[in-house]
């Protein structure tokens, strides 16, 4: 179960209250740092961005790729460990509009994770130091930490201990 904080509404579904629950014209600041940076080419001037005015915490050396989204109403509750890389196009969300409420969950991402193109992570989600999403997967519950995960629905492709029996078998047939 992903770790998201519910918050009931009235009346029309949760998006007509989006602006009782972000204030508009951080919606709007986060808007134009997201697809500034969604476009540079700098690794480091993204990260800055990121760091300074969306208030993310970013790891040192952390590649965001060409046309990675964020979320654009809480930024602030994404975390990305050091050395880790987030590809081509991939989403990644920290809230949900529903029709009669909506969550909100803080995203971690840990240390030398690698994040296929075209993924997309919803609220709530732990990705593990050293984790493999393959490209395209949708992350709906945690990744634990070493392991091989993709598709959708996301499922375990291979353990940490199964990669590493793997590494051991290619590198004695490579003897």
């Amino acid at each position: 179960m992903r770790r998201t904080t519910r918050y009931p509404v009235s009346g029309a579904n949760s998006l007509w209250h989006v602006y009782k629950t972000v204030p508009f014209w951080k919606v709007v600041k986060n808007f134009i740092v997201i697809q500034a940076a969604r476009y540079i080419p700098f690794l480091h001037v993204k990260n800055w961005l990121y760091r300074t005015f969306l208030r993310m915490e970013v790891g040192n050396q952390t590649s965001f790729a060409l046309m990675v989204m964020l979320d654009i109403m809480f930024p602030e509750k994404i975390k990305v460990g050091r050395n880790t890389v987030i590809g081509y196009n991939t989403t990644i969300l920290a809230h949900e509009y529903l029709i009669t409420e909506y969550r909100l969950g803080d995203v971690i991402i840990g240390d030398e994770v690698m994040i296929g193109a075209n993924s997309t992570i919803l609220p709530g989600v732990v990705i593990g130091d050293g984790a493999i999403v393959s490209a395209g997967t949708l992350v709906h519950k945690d990744v634990p930490a070493g392991s091989f995960v993709g598709g959708n629905p996301m499922r375990i492709i291979y353990t940490k201990e199964e990669l590493e029996e793997r590494r051991l078998e290619e590198s004695n047939l490579s003897k």
